[in-house]
């Protein structure tokens, strides 16, 4: 029996967490500590939180389509792919080491926060594709959606920077693609947690309903303010997230370094 202040206080973090979802990614940072201090499981915590992810990203694709931002030629491939990587990523999730995600992507996560808040390609119109999309779908998806399934952290970061870098796309209309993909490795990775029974659903579907409005703000005040906003929350969030894994003792850039 889930108390309803518990639910209460899960919806709101939801909330505030779609919010900032839907302009920059990151609401994992808040949501999946807080499923942890409510007393979930490791595994519960995460299958829980793919939930809330999903329906979040969902939310602010959604918003984002209304307005016309999402090219859907382009965007269902991606999601396809996405979908199944994070699948596949979520069933290979003990195969791979996560120490090893653990020491690199933190390198990653400050490489992009570095790109995104010094680099001069950053538009709001779109420019010449440097990938076509068939190979963009079928190589570059996969390893993010892969990832995703896999571990999770900065994977909208990481699907940012390669729809605007070799798709071409504007800032904004970017952060539209970016939350159709990451709805899509989200929901491929949630099929795995719930067959496996790890998704405690009056939790999930409390802050499912908290992310889905929070999302709609989010996207709305990214609508709003375009990149004066996404640009610098990105480079602090990305910056947020590898902090975070780096805070880790058990981190082996800590271990490494003796720290």
């Amino acid at each position: 029996m889930v108390h309803l202040d518990v639910l209460a206080t899960l919806f709101v973090v939801a909330a505030l967490a779609g919010a900032v979802d839907a302009i920059a990614g990151g609401g994992g940072l808040v949501t999946l500590p807080a499923l942890l201090l409510s007393g979930l499981s490791p595994v519960q915590a995460l299958g829980t939180n793919k939930l809330q992810g999903a329906i979040s990203a969902l939310s602010s694709t959604t918003a984002f389509a209304r307005r016309g931002l999402i090219d859907w030629k382009t965007a269902l491939p991606v999601a396809g792919a996405a979908a199944i990587a994070g699948l596949c990523g979520a069933l290979c999730a003990s195969l791979l080491s996560p120490q090893l995600l653990r020491a690199i992507v933190p390198v990653l996560l400050i490489a992009i926060a570095l790109y995104f808040g010094f680099s001069r390609a950053l538009k709001t119109e779109d420019v010449a594709p440097r990938l076509a999309l068939i190979p963009f779908a079928c190589f570059v998806t996969p390893l993010v959606g892969f990832y995703d399934g896999i571990f999770g952290p900065g994977a909208g970061a990481f699907y940012m920077v390669a729809i605007v870098t070799l798709l071409g796309y504007g800032v904004l209309k970017a952060t539209a693609h970016t939350k159709l993909a990451n709805a899509a490795s989200n929901l491929g990775s949630l099929t795995l947690f719930i067959i496996k029974g790890a998704v405690v659903w009056p939790i999930g579907l409390a802050m499912a309903a908290g992310a889905f409005i929070g999302a709609q703000v989010g996207s709305r005040l990214a609508m709003r303010f375009g990149p004066k906003l996404i640009r610098p929350l990105l480079v602090v969030i990305s910056c947020a997230m590898a902090i975070k894994l780096l805070a880790d003792p058990a981190n082996p850039i800590r271990q490494a370094i003796g720290f």
